[in-house]
């Protein structure tokens, strides 16, 4: 209880955890009825440059993870198409496979390689989908992702979230010090990259919503400090600070300015920003502690945490300011809220009888389903298509992430082999 109402508070200090390890998933609730699909492993005739990165493996993890598809093993495979004139319909549904998806990959023309691959319906015997795409030798993985995108939204009617990034906090102790780090990663968590190293912890990581920039609260200064990075040059800038408490930066759907709690006028209250002349204007009135903003993805609205009834709830109200409207009222706590991606739900942290979970809201209908069943969840994070929710959490003492698919039926972890990691968030949609 008393970690969960410093983290409100804006005062959590962070746990140990390593830098440069690669996150490792392992799927803890599976989803019956996921659609079967195969993955051919792709054909290479590429002589100059050898892959590094075995493109179907990574299509099938990133299907699998997914939740919405239960891909075929590898060593069932009764042939192995890499043309479309390879394939025998017959065999693949004999083997219960709804989709297919060939591929090769060439000597590029301009790039490294080129890559080619197919999306096959198998029972209605026909291509739906059929892209060439170039790729350098050290974009594989990337481009991996994308191909993953295309057939996830061919497949769903929802675009694919595989080629995008999360950023999360990490610490570890060196000769008896803590160090904290500032960490993006791929959404599968390979390719792990520090952004920032710090003796002083660095929490509440905010991505512009171009993807290029990233904001966090940092103690450096001997006090509480937002900062905003390029995440390309490294280059940052910190935003004008007052005494006592800076944080929580949220982004605007613009990304022309951002909403802060900041304790300058005596109770945390949230402000809002200009960044392009730093005017500040600040939004909420009340006797208790308001903080954790998040923006509505229309930019009409600002929903926000408040003990201003007695204990943490959420509240909404108008972007320019106004009139403020609880909207949780189920549990004796409930914060930390985002919104998604269609502005329909919030995430949130739920707590009722002691357990911290993680919990959507729908917006319309009031209706709160909880869909962990942790006893410290908390951070959610929507992935920009909304099919799923980072957040963190406990196992064995340890910290580590999980996810979870919106609708709660399936689940993930991402751990560390050694050490803690917190305060995740999932960055915007890759842009083409």
């Amino acid at each position: 209880m008393n970690r969960i109402v410093a983290t409100f508070i804006l005062l959590a200090s962070l746990v140990p955890a390593l830098s440069q390890a690669e996150l490792t998933i392992e799927i803890t609730q599976g989803v019956e009825g996921a659609l079967p699909i195969a993955v051919v492993p792709f054909e290479s005739s590429a002589t100059q440059y050898v892959p590094t990165e075995d493109v179907a493996a990574i299509v099938a993890s990133d299907l699998r993870r997914s939740g919405r598809f239960a891909p075929l093993a590898e060593e069932d495979m009764i042939s192995r198409p890499a043309e479309a004139s390879e394939v025998r319909y017959p065999d693949w549904r004999t083997l219960g496979v709804d989709n297919l998806i060939i591929g090769k990959i060439e000597p590029g023309d301009d790039t490294d390689f080129r890559i080619e691959f197919r999306l096959f319906d198998v029972y209605r015997g026909q291509q739906i989908a059929g892209y060439s795409l170039p790729v350098a030798a050290d974009g594989l993985r990337h481009v991996a992702h994308r191909i993953s995108d295309i057939i996830y939204e061919k497949l769903t009617g929802q675009p694919g979230a595989f080629a995008t990034r999360i950023a999360y906090v990490i610490s570890e102790t060196i000769d008896g010090n803590k160090q904290y780090r500032l960490q993006l990663a791929d959404s599968d968590g390979f390719n792990p990259k520090t952004l920032l190293t710090s003796r002083q912890p660095l929490m509440s990581p905010a991505w512009s919503p171009d993807g290029r920039r990233l904001a966090y609260v940092s103690f450096e200064t001997g006090k509480a400090t937002i900062f905003i990075q390029e995440i390309t040059t490294g280059k940052r800038e910190e935003i004008p600070s007052f005494d006592g408490i800076n944080g929580a930066p949220a982004w605007s759907p613009d990304g022309r300015s951002m909403l802060l709690t900041l304790s300058r006028d005596g109770n945390p209250e949230i402000y809002h920003l200009n960044l392009a002349n730093n005017s500040l204007q600040r939004l909420t009135v009340g006797g208790g502690i308001d903080t954790e903003p998040a923006w509505s993805p229309d930019g009409r609205s600002i929903v926000f945490t408040s003990d201003r009834g007695g204990s943490p709830q959420l509240y909404r109200m108008p972007a320019a300011g106004g009139q403020a409207r609880r909207l949780t009222f189920e549990g004796n706590y409930n914060s930390s809220a985002d919104f998604s991606p269609d502005g329909r739900n919030l995430v949130l942290v739920h707590a009722e009888g002691g357990h911290y979970r993680i919990a959507v809201l729908n917006l319309e209908s009031g209706l709160l389903r909880v869909l962990t069943d942790g006893n410290l969840d908390e951070s959610p994070s929507f992935a920009p298509n909304g099919s799923m929710i980072i957040y963190a959490t406990e196992t064995a003492h340890r910290g580590v992430l999980a996810e979870v698919s919106s609708d709660g039926r399936f689940r993930q972890r991402l751990s560390l082999r050694q050490g803690n990691v917190r305060e995740p968030v999932w960055g915007p949609l890759d842009k083409p």
